[in-house]
């Protein structure tokens, strides 16, 4: 185990040495990774941003449920539904509208005055407007259909177009984030694939010295793997420093505009979560693409040494 440990140790090293050894050629690939890695990176903060303010942050123009009572329902059937939707996990806010406030809209909005007052009784039933917590689609369904089947209730009305516009417009912008992520995952193993060749072209001579008196592929590779998952890593800590720099800025220019309705959206910094799957995935990266570099042109020098 002390062997063990004591060979990594030595990779390590190994890989800062090479870091230091070139300090301005591995902050320039940093930067470049880190950029692209913050692209896909920050295009998924935003979408989910936006989300949480599309579904919970807007105080009106969002999907709402229409709870029509029986047009014999009391005051009591009204009391008690008015009590459950106010214990409902589910349901953010809610109004009443009764029957004769719903006819007296109707008449100064419908130009129908006439026919309006014409009518031997309202035909209205009483009624309530309900905003959900939760403004994906699949819950309010499903609440609808759960509000439907209470006593006294003869219809709830949903718009969901609204709703299913926006979760269709999310998808295809979770989907171009995973795209990209895919793209510039692919660019971050060339880039470390080809800063790990030139490093064994340039190193050559020691390469080859090694290998003459009995060093393993494994051993030759440790420094360099590591040197490739320390160069993820850090183009991974870049790419949230530059997303954060960017949420900053951007926030701080919303914050200068004047309309509510645009200075309520904000960008909320990157979680936990997503932050260190950024983080381990930038360095396993790195670590593949020096794993295929140093595989590859370790074999080619030992062919042409033969």
């Amino acid at each position: 185990m002390k062997a063990w440990l004591t060979q990594h140790g030595r990779g390590l090293r190994a890989a800062l040495a090479r870091f230091g050894a070139t300090p301005f050629g591995s902050l320039f690939n940093i930067l470049v990774i880190g950029f692209a890695l913050a692209l896909p990176f920050g295009f998924y903060i935003a979408l989910d941003g936006l989300q949480t303010f599309a579904l919970h942050g807007l105080d009106s123009g969002g999907p709402q449920l229409s709870v029509f009572m029986a047009l014999d329902a009391g005051r009591d059937d009204i009391a008690k539904i008015e009590q459950r939707l106010g214990q409902h996990p589910h349901v953010g806010k809610f109004h009443f509208v009764p029957r004769a406030q719903a006819l007296q809209e109707l008449k100064q909005s419908s130009g129908l005055a006439d026919v309006v007052d014409s009518l031997p009784q309202n035909p209205l039933p009483d009624a309530f407007v309900v905003s959900a917590d939760d403004r994906s689609p699949a819950v309010l369904e499903a609440l609808r259909d759960e509000i439907q089947a209470w006593p006294r209730v003869a219809h709830v009305q949903l718009d969901s177009a609204w709703a299913q516009r926006l979760d269709a417009l999310l998808r295809i912008g979770r989907f171009a984030a995973a795209l990209l992520a895919i793209l510039f995952a692919i660019a971050l193993a060339a880039v470390t694939f080809n800063t790990i060749r030139l490093q064994i072209l340039t190193q050559r001579d020691e390469v080859e010295v090694a290998k003459l008196i009995g060093a393993t592929d494994a051993f030759m590779r440790r420094p360099l793997l590591y040197f490739g998952t320390l160069l993820g890593l850090a183009s991974g800590v870049a790419a949230w420093l530059l997303v954060a720099g960017g949420i900053l800025l951007f926030n701080r220019e919303l914050g200068s505009m004047t309309p509510v309705a645009i200075t309520s959206f904000r960008l909320g910094y990157p979680d936990l979560g997503p932050s260190m799957a950024l983080f381990a995935l930038a360095a396993a990266l790195g670590w593949l693409g020096a794993w295929l570099a140093a595989s590859r042109n370790i074999a080619l020098l030992e062919a042409e040494a033969k």
